[in-house]
């Protein structure tokens, strides 16, 4: 029996032991990885960490002033390696002053008060709907103006400054309208180029302004309309809508303007500052 040899073992270790080593790996990972994903007090981590860093070879100490506010431990445990060199950010500061603030402010007030004009434009056409299917009246929007145009046809007979009797109904749905929205109120009378000579008027100047006072009295009939609101003008047909070389544009150019303007252009004193200041002709 002394002189059998005992059996040869293999070299190495067994082959279980790398499978369970892997094994062994997965589940720290897997652990770690629960603890780096959960919320954790940061102070027992530290006593923690400090306790296992001989164990599991921790990089060098870090001295720690405050105690870590992160809850990640990649970001409490782990510093960027110190030859990294840190990335340099470009920050782009702008500063409005307080005149871009205000010019900025004017806009939007501006704006607003645009959209405001074309609802109120809205409305009057709604209320004067039928009168604007017949043509006897326009109305329309020019940035923060208001303007109803009155036709000569149904308004007016032709060369006189008297109103249709069964006008004065359309001018109170104009002035009902009108005496709710602030503003300088501008009544134009307008003429074509044929000139005029009458016992009762002189020239087409005449025509103009008498036809502008016959419904600025129509309009302030109205007594929510203060008289201080409204100014008129007589301006003859030196401001056409379309050029005087037929029958229907003059007949179209025969018309009373009124022009409620807004905002600080309501201020200005008559319509051919307030035409200018728009920056808009008056021919199409």
């Amino acid at each position: 029996m002394a002189d059998q040899e005992c059996p040869k073992c293999e070299e190495g270790l067994p082959a279980y032991l790398a499978t369970f080593a892997d094994l062994m790996s997965l589940l720290m990972c897997f652990f770690v990885l629960l603890l780096s994903f959960a919320e954790i007090d940061a102070v027992r981590f530290k006593k923690m960490a400090d306790s296992m860093k001989d164990a599991f070879g921790v990089q060098r100490e870090i001295p720690a002033n405050e105690i870590v506010k992160g809850v990640s431990v990649i970001k409490q445990e782990f510093s960027p390696s110190p030859s990294t060199e840190p990335t340099v950010i470009n920050e782009i500061h702008q500063q409005t002053t307080d005149e871009d603030k205000e010019n900025l402010d004017i806009k939007d007030a501006e704006r607003r008060l645009e959209e405001e004009t074309q609802r109120q434009v809205a409305d009057l056409k709604k209320i004067l709907k039928e009168e604007i299917e017949k043509g006897l009246v326009e109305v329309e929007a020019a940035k923060t103006r208001i303007i109803v145009r009155i036709r000569e046809k149904g308004s007016f007979p032709s060369g006189s400054a008297r109103l249709d009797p069964g006008f004065f109904e359309v001018m109170d749905k104009i002035s009902d309208k009108l005496a709710t929205v602030p503003g300088r109120i501008i009544v134009a009378g307008h003429t074509d180029d044929i000139p005029i000579h009458t016992r009762r008027f002189r020239s087409n100047w005449e025509l103009s302004a008498a036809r502008a006072v016959t419904v600025a009295h129509a309009l302030l009939a109205n007594p929510a309309i203060k008289p201080d609101r409204v100014v008129v003008e007589g301006l003859a047909d030196t401001h056409p809508l379309v050029p005087n070389d037929s029958r229907a544009h003059r007949a179209r150019n025969r018309r009373v303007e009124l022009v409620l303007v807004r905002g600080p252009e309501g201020t200005e004193q008559g319509y051919l500052e307030t035409d200018a200041s728009q920056g808009e002709g008056r021919h199409e």
